[in-house]
């Protein structure tokens, strides 16, 4: 009997293990390590920031789920990698600390025939000053973080009902951010949220973001034909943002958060403030610091993972100018280089290179978007790589299942107004997700399968979405018949 390990249960790692436990059965063991004791849809964040969704319409108990799938569970974040085993312990393990109360801080080893890195993100806030909950910013990356924001807003509304006029400040907290698309939908919504108030007149709403246009979104934007004229993503955001009267300020690094203001830097490197009454910033990723040893205890960490700390997979990490990037440098099968039965899925693979063009500033900051890998994205490399691992396990000769970002298209929707009959969304599809000037040489995406636009349709596709995923997630009867 073989022995699978996921580390982590967000949409790649509970995706993988829930297509593992169906498709090995009995046969072989399925264990999922994640330091959280529910699972959270990060997407509907956004709504329980601004108060249109509660923390229990986007999370739910995790170990139930996985004890229905016959899937064994340790609430515990992972430790240390040990590929080839130790001196004192002959196969390939990983090691955990234990986050449950009735055994915080225990440390145990969980061997594996076949390990899945499927952590997420550290939510670096730390890597600038005063951003964050700790600090004097918010975010909606974690449902707690989501209603402590929701509760600054409708302290807020309170106040503006009394005449009081009131700045947000939403976007970005650092020049290399990633998760724009995340942002977006929070201040649009935020702006929905305070027309429903009726105080949309003292509120003044500023998007902070590191992109060099209003949609790029890491993807270094995206252009869409429509009605016979092919237009580009900063068109359709900077008319959205217009059309709510939304400030907006690009190209920018924030070096610190204060009490009431921000200081940041363009990249045309001049320094700059905001001020802010609420303030809702996401902070850049890391990978969560994740160790790795050989079977002397050597430290081969550098081995296994890139300088951000996400693990390195069949990729091309050659340092090659941006004019030399090619799509083919993506990964295709998530799979480490060294180790065969090591992958990395979702966010905690380290990319190749950016998909937006890197820029710095006259000073050498860095600022600009940095590559999305969640969601849709997320889910098929999972799947992907469950798909790969069942059929060695299984025996079965199979072409192995690839979900490159650069041959992978991705719909997004992302809702601007959460109202049922007056609320609005975007719905996009892109193909494919990193472009491919080879194949694509005019704008790198087919743009017969890239489209997009806007409006009430989107909304209800977006809720329906939201329902439906937590539907699966829950492996509800149905659950592998709704599409990744």
């Amino acid at each position: 009997m073989g022995r699978v390990v996921v580390l982590g249960a967000g949409v790649s790692g509970h995706t993988a293990a829930a297509f593992l436990k169906k498709w090995l059965g009995h046969s072989h063991d399925v264990v999922v390590v994640s330091p959280k004791e529910k699972y959270n849809w990060i997407p509907s964040n956004i709504w329980v920031g601004v108060g249109c969704m509660k923390p229990a319409q986007v999370e739910f108990p995790i170990k139930p789920v996985y004890d229905k799938f016959g899937i064994e569970f340790h609430q515990a974040r992972a430790v240390a990698i040990h590929p080839e085993g130790s001196a004192d312990h002959d196969k390939p393990f990983v090691e955990i600390e234990y986050t449950e109360p009735s055994r915080d801080g225990e440390r145990a080893r969980l061997a594996y025939d076949h390990l899945i890195n499927a952590t997420g993100p550290k939510l670096n806030f730390g890597a600038t000053k005063g951003l964050g909950p700790e600090g004097h910013s918010h975010s909606v990356c974690t449902t707690e973080h989501a209603v402590a924001c929701r509760d600054a807003v409708h302290e807020a509304i309170g106040r503006m009902k009394k005449g009081e006029r009131q700045r947000f400040l939403v976007g970005t907290g650092h020049g290399l951010c990633t998760c724009q698309g995340a942002a977006f939908e929070y201040v649009t919504n935020l702006e929905f949220v305070l027309r429903k108030h009726g105080v949309r007149d003292k509120a003044e709403i500023t998007w902070l973001s590191n992109e060099y246009c209003l949609g790029d979104f890491g993807m270094g934007g995206i252009y869409i034909k429509r009605g016979g004229y092919i237009t580009h993503s900063r068109i359709f955001t900077e008319s959205l943002f217009a059309e709510r009267g939304l400030n907006w300020i690009f190209r920018a690094h924030v070096n610190e958060v204060c009490e009431d203001r921000v200081l940041f830097e363009t990249l045309d490197g001049t320094d700059h403030e905001e001020e802010f009454d609420v303030a809702m910033l996401l902070p850049p990723f890391a990978g969560v610091g994740l160790k790795a040893h050989d079977r002397k205890g050597g430290d081969i960490t550098e081995r296994l993972f890139a300088p951000n700390g996400f693990m390195k997979v069949d990729a091309d990490y050659s340092a090659k100018p941006y004019e030399e990037w090619k799509a083919s440098d993506w990964p295709r099968y998530y799979v480490n280089p060294e180790y065969s039965n090591l992958y990395a899925v979702g966010i905690a693979f380290a990319p190749p290179h950016p998909i937006s063009q890197p820029r710095k500033s006259p000073r050498g900051t860095p600022i600009f978007a940095t590559p999305p890998r969640t969601g849709m994205p997320s889910a098929m490399m999972g799947k992907a790589v469950a798909s790969n691992i069942a059929n060695a396990m299984l025996g079965r000769k199979k072409s192995p299942h690839a979900a490159s970002m650069a041959r992978m298209g991705a719909g997004c929707v992302a809702s601007a107004g959460a109202g049922l009959f007056n609320g609005t969304a975007a719905a996009m599809t892109v193909y494919p997700v990193v472009p491919d000037f080879d194949a694509y040489p005019e704008y790198g995406r087919d743009l017969s399968h890239t489209f997009g636009e806007i409006g009430l349709a989107g909304h209800w596709v977006k809720v329906i979405l939201h329902y439906m995923f937590m539907h699966k997630a829950q492996g509800k009867p149905g659950w592998t018949l709704i599409p990744e």
